[in-house]
């Protein structure tokens, strides 16, 4: 396992794509984040309240989301581009137990979202407390929230990683995985999450994001545990039925 983990290292180190996608993750949430706390108290249509209060600047903190689905991204296209660029086959000939190469892969997917998730913590934290400070506005948000945000940002940008990767070897295409992941996060689960409030805690990229601050509709999130367990829980799954069907199928 060590073996197959050092390979998958050496892969993501030695491609542009990690850091491309790195980039478009910061870039995304330095805007996002620098909008909402440049609005934030103007009264315009679903800003945030002002950098004054505690709400106004957990808001601006919770705007890493961008890096935790580009973090999944980065998960699928780790086990998509295998069959893109058709080194499966020598993938599999080199670690013959495809359930192995699929672990390798969700762990180092894993230990990548966390560089996704701390990087949108760190840009979010800067563009929301010095905006505050910029404005003359002291840091009334307290040290263990801004922590915990951080933290979950990390946690939940990891496991969606991880989750990317069982859902790519999965579906296999590059494009259609993450087709499907920006529609789910971004338009199914908004749309079923407004529908019923009682599930919207339930859905996947809402838990994870949850996990940095940003409460489903509704305002009632899980536990930090809880979210973090079916965010887990999902992978999981993802990833054992990943390997009881596409890992059995030809690489060709």
């Amino acid at each position: 396992m060590t073996a197959a983990i050092r390979a998958e290292l050496g892969k993501l180190t030695t491609t542009r794509l990690p850091l491309g996608l790195l980039g478009i993750a910061a870039l995304l949430t330095a805007v996002i984040s620098l909008l909402t706390a440049l609005q934030a108290g103007s009264g315009a249509a679903m800003a945030d309240t002002s950098l004054s209060t505690a709400a106004g600047q957990a808001g601006v903190l919770a705007t890493t989301y961008f890096a935790m689905i580009m973090a999944m991204v980065l998960g699928i296209t780790m086990t998509t581009g295998e069959f893109r660029h058709a080194t499966a086959t020598a993938t599999y000939l080199a670690i013959p137990r495809r359930q192995r190469v699929l672990t390798a892969k969700a762990i180092t997917a894993f230990g990548s979202g966390l560089l996704f998730g701390l990087t949108g913590a760190v840009i979010t934290t800067a563009a929301g407390l010095g905006t505050a400070a910029a404005r003359g506005y002291p840091v009334v948000l307290g040290a263990g929230s801004i922590v915990r945000y951080g933290a979950g940002a990390v946690l939940g940008a990891g496991l969606l990683a991880s989750l990317g990767a069982g859902l790519g070897m999965l579906i296999r295409s590059q494009l259609g995985a993450i087709i499907t992941v920006f529609v789910w996060a971004f338009a199914a689960e908004n749309t079923l999450g407004g529908l019923s409030n009682a599930i919207a805690p339930y859905l996947p990229f809402m838990a994870a994001t949850s996990l940095a601050g940003s409460p489903p509709p509704g305002g009632h999130p899980l536990s930090f545990l809880a979210a973090a367990l079916l965010v887990a829980g999902i992978t999981a799954v993802t990833c054992a039925i990943a390997a009881r069907t596409s890992l059995r199928a030809d690489v060709t």
